[in-house]
């Protein structure tokens, strides 16, 4: 997770934010992630992550201040992707990309991110209970 985070923080431009926040009963907790310190905790049911985990779909938000019950862990991120990730067929954590510029992701990034995640899942040997 670490290293995937730093990798897209690295490569993508445009980005103020990427990183992971594993799923709870309770909501979304921080994992690793590169940027500006961060939300600890995402309460179930609020905010662009809680709904990418709970639909188990990606989405994408042109502005995310017109996404109702945003949560804003930086006032100066303007979009965001959320990128569900699995573990045993159920989510168990979301990759979170954040961008100072209006309508920063596309359909192609999210196929892209989509199938950077499916490899993680994939290749990832889970050594803890999520």
């Amino acid at each position: 997770m670490a290293n995937l985070s730093a990798l897209i923080y690295e490569q993508w431009s445009g980005l103020n934010w990427a990183g992971f926040y594993r799923r709870q009963k309770e909501g979304l907790l921080l994992g690793p992630f590169q940027g500006k310190p961060a939300c600890v905790f995402l309460p179930a049911g609020k905010g662009v992550c809680a709904a990418a985990a709970e639909q188990d779909k990606s989405i994408i938000v042109d502005d995310v201040h017109a996404f109702p019950g945003h949560i804003a862990c930086d006032s100066a991120s303007r979009s965001e992707m959320v990128i569900p990730v699995h573990m045993d067929n159920r989510v168990v954590a979301v990759l979170d990309l954040d961008s100072p510029r209006p309508a920063r992701f596309t359909e192609e990034d999210k196929r892209v991110m989509e199938a950077a995640v499916r490899l993680f899942e994939q290749y990832t040997e889970w050594r803890c209970e999520l």
